[in-house]
């Protein structure tokens, strides 16, 4: 394993104190692994609804990267891969509360969803109201009512841009999650690896990839995907990730979407761009429109080369909040 790091146990919070460094407008507790807006809550008009979210680390920009104006008040880093404890939420959950009550954006894994859960009683223990909404983006898991379901992964960007958008226009909290919920309904994604990740504690590739397999559906901790085939060129493979997520979405046909084609870490950006090209020229044979993109790293895995898609159908409400300005260390426009 050849990284740059100290050493496995101190990666997370050697991480968040160089993104403190790197970013004066962050208030970083390291060894907690919360980061918040600089001013916190005292910096917030009074009855301002504050956005949370978080879980393990090895996603980077994803989730500390995103708070600021616009986005998060706080996010929550827990070890590589592997939910924060419920008392670093809780801690991280009433730090940021300016009165109005704090929305939980949480991606549907075991640990996470029981994490948030105890924080969120702990806190309204505290006088603190608190609502979760869960992302569950991932069409590659089937939907099922026994076990945790599809997994959380890009829609969780779409999530936290635009409910938090809502949260900037003074929204109480009802309509802030009613915003983020609806966000997570219209929004489905899928991922393709053509490489392991390597977590630092373990020092060697979570699973193994045949030098000309590529595996479709994988989840964003290195779980199985959907199938393995040889290496296809990317429009082969854009295509079929597009099939994927379309049929879980007909009503996209004819209605414009937000997209984003998000690296998983190893991935470069002219390979990114090129699937970008491909994407459009496959929703543009489905009548599909792409109002707003994103191209780049945003929900990584570590070093996984490969990518997910994420579609979201968007109205002229969804539309208008994704353009508001934002200002954090990784998203950052109308500023």
């Amino acid at each position: 394993m050849k990284k740059l790091i100290n050493s496995p146990e101190s990666v997370v919070s050697d991480a968040l104190r160089g993104m403190a460094a790197a970013h004066p407008g962050l208030r970083v507790e390291a060894e907690k692994g919360i980061v918040t807006r600089a001013a916190g809550a005292a910096g917030e008009p009074a009855g301002k609804v504050a956005l949370l979210s978080g879980g393990g680390s090895g996603h980077e920009p994803l989730h500390a990267g995103f708070v600021g104006r616009g986005m998060l008040a706080a996010a929550v880093a827990g070890p590589v891969f592997t939910s924060p404890v419920p008392d670093n939420i809780a801690a991280a959950t009433c730090a940021v509360d300016a009165g109005a009550g704090v929305l939980h954006i949480v991606k549907n894994y075991t640990g996470d969803i029981l994490n948030f859960t105890m924080a969120a009683e702990d806190c309204e223990d505290e006088g603190v109201k608190v609502e979760q909404v869960v992302v569950d983006d991932d069409v590659a898991v089937a939907r099922t009512e026994h076990g945790p379901g599809r997994r959380g992964t890009g829609a969780t960007l779409f999530v936290e841009k635009i409910a938090g958008a809502r949260a900037e226009e003074g929204a109480p909290l009802d309509e802030v999650a009613a915003v983020a919920r609806k966000v997570n309904a219209n929004a489905r994604s899928y991922g393709v690896a053509l490489s392991s990740c390597t977590t630092p504690a373990k020092g060697s590739p979570n699973f193994t990839l045949g030098e000309d397999e590529i595996e479709l559906g994988i989840g964003i901790h290195g779980e199985p995907g959907r199938e393995r085939r040889t290496v296809m060129t990317a429009a082969e493979t854009a295509e079929a990730m597009l099939d994927a997520i379309l049929a879980d979405l007909p009503e996209a046909a004819g209605a414009p979407v937000i997209l984003l084609v998000n690296g998983l870490g190893a991935t470069p950006p002219v390979e990114l761009y090129i699937m970008r090209a491909e994407v459009e020229r496959v929703l543009g044979d489905r009548g599909i429109t792409v109002a707003r993109s994103l191209v780049g790293n945003y929900v990584t895995s570590l070093d996984m080369a490969g990518c997910t898609l994420t579609l979201c159908r968007a109205d002229e409400e969804l539309l208008r909040l994704w353009d508001a300005p934002v200002n954090t260390p990784s998203l950052r426009w109308g500023c």
